[in-house]
């Protein structure tokens, strides 16, 4: 089976990224939404990432069975021959949908990572499906992860260590459970080591749903945060000691809530679009009136 980095996707589907601790008891929005998304398919659960899958597993089959899915099978990893297993490669190819519960996303990588499974988990995402993950399920996603860090505290520059992730989305890094936890530190630490990827922060109960690899929307009752480095002018990170405190200056950052769309090409909000528009028109309409407008000279609005 060829590897799925020597692929090229010709469509993408769409990534459902939760903040953790999502509701799972009153509107349940975020649960809702998965479930829309996969509709009459099959939805697989795997619990890779839990020091308990068989419980986490039948929480998440009433669920969603609640939900109104027909389809809802497990899919557990105790070992690596476990994602090699024909087995559970049958359970991934007719497949919907892919929940990864939280946990340990270490788990989640030193098990399946370069599997037949993680291949499996590719070609459905690049077929159009959904993938979806909660917590350490979120983190997972990323090309590069984020795997142990102190919260709630200024960040020092040694003390953030990370890990290839599954790759299903480049150039931004996730953190969830992100103001509960005070994780703004250390998600500044990893934009810091490298200012080309978004730094992604997501509350609890709140979810980035993303479309094609280019924008997601928030879904939930948090905020969602995303840090941008590339116009950082100082970072001390590779100059000082491990146990400094981290200097940045001029790092942009955007706070999102439900409804809001980031356009992750543009690094831009799409309603911050949809506004520079407003503002350029507002500035057109400050041009006096003349008598006779079919004489003005064109603009640019």
């Amino acid at each position: 089976m060829p590897s799925h980095k020597q692929r090229k996707a010709d469509k993408v589907g769409t990534l459902i990224i939760i903040g953790g601790h999502e509701d799972r008891e009153g509107k349940r929005e975020i649960l809702k939404e998965v479930a829309g998304r996969v509709g009459k398919g099959k939805l697989v659960v795997t619990t890779v990432a839990s020091e308990e899958p068989e419980e986490s597993f039948e929480d998440y089959r009433k669920i969603f069975q609640d939900l109104g899915l027909k389809g809802v099978t497990h899919l557990n990893v105790n070992q690596r021959a476990d994602a090699d297993s024909e087995e559970n490669g049958k359970l991934l190819q007719d497949a919907r949908g892919l929940f990864f519960t939280g946990g340990d996303q270490l788990r989640i990588t030193s098990l399946i990572g370069e599997t037949h499974m993680e291949t499996h988990i590719h070609n459905l995402f690049e077929s159009g499906g959904v993938i979806c993950g909660t917590s350490a399920g979120a983190s997972v996603m990323c090309e590069t992860m984020m795997i142990e860090s102190e919260g709630g505290e200024s960040h020092r520059i040694g003390r953030l260590r990370m890990a290839p992730g599954l790759g299903l989305i480049r150039d931004v890094v996730i953190d969830q459970h992100f103001a509960e936890r005070g994780r703004m530190g250390r998600l500044l630490g990893a934009v810091a080591q490298n200012p080309r990827v978004l730094g992604i922060g997501l509350d609890e109960d709140t979810a980035i749903v993303v479309e094609e690899l280019c924008y997601f929307t928030v879904l939930g009752e948090g905020a969602v945060y995303v840090v941008d480095g590339s116009c950082i002018t100082h970072s001390n990170i590779a100059e000082e000691a491990e146990d400094h405190i981290l200097s940045l200056y001029d790092v942009k950052l955007h706070v999102l809530s439900e409804g809001d769309t980031f356009d992750l090409k543009e690094r831009r909000p799409l309603n911050a679009h949809q506004q520079d528009a407003g503002t350029n028109l507002e500035n057109s309409a400050t041009i006096p009136e003349i008598e006779n407008p079919q004489e003005t000279p064109a603009t640019d609005g």
